[in-house]
């Protein structure tokens, strides 16, 4: 059961399937997951009796392969957010990159969006590439040494940033930039819509596209709702 004063990330939280139906309603449950779900609905225009209807149709539909978030170490899902989002995301940027370049070559002239997509890819990858190197060699590697700390029952390892707390808000920051551009992304492409005169390359960027931003969406929620949470708790109980 769902209610219009839950908040959308623990929906996305306890109900995994639950970030399909978001996507296709585009209800931000990422970088907007502190939002209730009542305003979420109103915002994207439908019911919450609908979207409970959705859930309920979608929810056989789970990958059971994929491990429950919630209870694995946040070691475990350091590991699964690394294998699984940061790979695919580093081999995406390298296609996009050559995928826009080509398009623009071929349609930039009869479609000037083309140019501003073009730019707002380059800046989410060069943007990405930056936020996931310090996720990889400074925030991640803290708090698997955080988790260490506790269960070896040692100090907690020294910080330089002061506390876990302020990569976290810088890395929620920088998320809320990417969502921020894929947003744009979306309105430039009118939902990724290819034009009558789009080659099968315009077609091929645009469902890329669209691919990419399902799986920032899954990254930026394990972070931001799953994740960083567990690693602030992990220093709150590690004496330092």
């Amino acid at each position: 059961m769902i209610s219009s004063s839950m908040k959308v990330r623990d929906v996305a939280i306890n109900s995994p399937h639950a970030t399909r139906v978001f996507e296709k309603l585009k209800i931000d449950y990422c970088c907007g997951g502190d939002r209730q779900l009542g305003e979420a609905c109103a915002t994207a225009g439908v019911e919450l009796e609908a979207l409970e209807q959705m859930l309920e149709e979608t929810s056989p539909l789970v990958n059971d392969s994929k491990p429950d978030f919630q209870e694995i170490s946040p070691a475990e899902l350091i590991g699964y957010i690394l294998e699984t989002h940061h790979v695919f995301t580093k081999t995406e940027m390298a296609r996009l990159d050559a995928l826009t370049t080509k398009v623009v070559s071929a349609h930039g002239e009869n479609h000037s969006e083309l140019l501003a997509v073009k730019t707002l890819v380059r800046q989410l990858c060069e943007d990405l590439t930056q936020h996931m190197f310090k996720e990889e060699q400074i925030l991640f590697p803290f708090i698997v040494e955080l988790e260490q700390s506790r269960l070896q029952d040692r100090r907690a390892p020294f910080a330089p940033f002061g506390t876990v707390n302020n990569p976290i808000r810088m890395m929620m920051i920088e998320h809320d930039t990417a969502g921020e551009i894929l947003r744009e992304l979306r309105k430039l492409t009118s939902d990724f819509t290819v034009p009558a005169d789009g080659c099968f390359s315009y077609q091929t960027l645009y469902q890329a596209l669209e691919a990419f931003e399902q799986d920032l969406h899954q990254h930026i929620h394990l972070e931001n709702n799953i994740l960083f949470p567990k690693a602030i708790g992990l220093e709150q109980s590690v004496p330092s």
